[in-house]
């Protein structure tokens, strides 16, 4: 376990370039299985969770080239067993996605409980469902057990929750299924359009892409594929908060302006001068005020995976900001933390907090990183305090950005990795 010393108080600026969504990453590296022949994916992030999702790929018997890269072939002519390793199952909340593929292939599936941010309060009912609605039937326990002995089935379905990985989980299993498969209610982000097209390049028939009605036409075999994953806009506009809240100015590349204006629209009313010119997003310090509200939401809405970063950037806006985070109850607990660093926070509820700027923070505090996108959000309070902080477990942020200390040195950060 490793530790980040941050020393607080310096600008960050210049320019950094975003990889490819994680949240692309582990559906269309799921996707791979559902085929014998090599798929190709490149502009892969080089993260904690992609290097998993791979091992979890080898453990079930693909051939893989490439972990820790950009570029990783994955070719799967066999499937070595259908219950991949419960370790490395319990490191990765997108594990569930590879129950779609095991049943298609091999006609039954068996996964422990997924890990992850908020395993206990994140439950995979609606993936369930929509594998239920295909015609694979469940056991009974703690695992998720599940056969598809005459298999899966094309089915209508309406999806209680526009849940993303939920869709992507009936999606990967519909490829295969025989028939047509109607997904409504589905949900509608960049990283499940990506799923569909892919899907499409290895031979599936889908309609509706970027729509809440998909519908998908299974094929009996399908066929290799190459895909570049489209950038990152979470990570985007993470570093655009820290080069906002560091009072620097930030040049990001590698971000398509559709996904990141989600995110430029709250800057936007929070007083930040942003735009996209020439394929580059760029933040220029900037005058805070605070926004009144914030609300998160189903894509297009603002992005709960930022919730936490905007909650800390309002601690150095003038005005008080509610920020409301409906999707999930435990990610703004971690912000209590701040405090102690001198922000005027009060959490409401377990959706709710209240933020009050501006607060000079300090450092001087170890700041627990409890899941990735809090623990980005303390390494930016960090930098924004005065004197030195630590964030621990870093392994927790390193999930979600690749090669975080290098990028942040090479913008002026003063950090240091402790083992």
């Amino acid at each position: 376990m490793s530790t980040l010393l941050i020393e607080g108080g310096h600008r960050l600026e210049g320019r950094v370039a975003v990889e490819g969504n994680k949240n692309a990453a582990l559906p269309l590296l799921a996707a791979c299985l559902l085929t014998e022949d090599e798929c190709v994916l490149t502009n892969v992030p080089r993260i904690g969770d992609v290097e998993v999702m791979a091992r979890l790929l080898v453990d079930l018997g693909a051939e893989v080239e490439g972990i820790g890269t950009t570029t990783m072939k994955i070719r799967t002519k066999t499937l070595k067993t259908h219950a991949p390793d419960r370790a490395l199952v319990g490191r990765l909340r997108g594990s569930v996605l590879l129950l779609g593929p095991l049943l298609a292939r091999a006609g039954t599936a068996h996964i422990a409980p997924p890990g992850g941010d908020f395993p206990a309060r994140r439950t995979i009912g609606t993936h369930m469902d929509a594998l239920r609605r295909l015609g694979a039937r469940q056991s009974d326990g703690p695992d998720h057990v599940l056969e598809a002995p005459d298999g899966l089935k094309g089915a209508s379905m309406y999806l209680y929750e526009a849940s993303v990985t939920g869709t992507e989980t009936a999606l990967l299993a519909a490829a295969l299924a025989d028939g047509v498969t109607e997904i409504r209610h589905a949900a509608t982000e960049p990283h499940v359009v990506e799923l569909c097209q892919f899907l499409s390049k290895m031979g599936a028939g889908v309609s509706g892409i970027g729509s809440s009605t998909v519908r998908i036409e299974g094929v009996p075999r399908l066929r290799g594929a190459a895909h570049s994953l489209g950038g990152d806009y979470i990570e985007a506009g993470s570093w655009a908060v820290v080069g906002v809240i560091t009072g620097g100015e930030m040049a990001i590349d590698g971000v398509q302006e559709r996904d990141i204006e989600v995110v430029a629209a709250v800057l936007q009313r929070m007083n930040v001068e942003c735009g996209m010119r020439d394929g580059v997003f760029t933040v220029k310090p900037s005058k805070l005020k605070a926004a009144r509200r914030i609300t998160t939401g189903l894509w297009p809405s603002f992005p709960s995976d930022l919730v936490s970063l905007v909650t800390v950037l309002a601690t150095q806006a003038e005005g008080r900001t509610l920020v409301h985070d409906w999707m999930y109850e435990l990610r703004l607990f971690a912000l209590e933390q701040l405090s102690g660093m001198g922000a005027d926070m009060f959490l409401a509820d377990a959706h709710r907090i209240i933020v009050t700027g501006p607060t000079a923070l300090r450092g001087g505090r170890t700041l627990d990183s409890r899941d990735l996108r809090s623990g980005m959000s303390l390494i930016a309070a960090g930098l924004a305090a005065e004197g030195l902080s630590r964030v621990t477990p870093l392994e927790t942020v390193e999930r979600g950005y690749g090669q975080l200390v290098d990028r942040l040195r090479g913008l002026g950060a003063r950090v240091v990795k402790e083992e």
